[in-house]
């Protein structure tokens, strides 16, 4: 059966053993931003930057470095939302969970400072 006779979301679909193909400048392209993000990311140590910048720039390059990596040569910004769904949503929600955990502790810490005269 030709592809003609096929319905349109039956076209695209690639034959068995093909995958997507990208173009080779999109990869060096992503290749140029991590080196660029790299560079900021060693600039952030080469002018001694101190304190909450330093390490505000350091995660921010990094999250962005993982994004490219995981989007582009893991394919991810290609995939169906529901598989993006599914490997993001819980290691945010882990995130969440974390948060809510430090402000339980730190109550915990304050009540026995306030009650027991001490914390531990």
């Amino acid at each position: 059966m030709k592809n003609e006779t096929l319905p349109k979301s039956h076209a695209t679909v690639p034959a068995h053993g093909e995958g997507q193909q990208h173009p080779i400048r999109l990869y060096l392209k992503v290749w140029a931003y991590l080196f660029v993000l790299s560079t900021m990311s060693y600039l952030v140590d080469y002018f001694h930057f101190q304190g909450i910048v330093r390490w505000t720039l350091i995660v921010t390059f990094m999250l962005l470095k993982a994004g490219l990596i995981v989007s582009i040569f893991m394919h991810m910004a290609w995939e169906r939302l529901s598989l993006m769904y599914a490997i993001l949503v819980p290691p945010l929600v882990l995130l969440v969970l974390i948060r809510i955990m430090i402000i339980e502790s730190d109550y915990v810490l304050w009540t026995r400072v306030i009650f027991l005269g001490g914390g531990g």
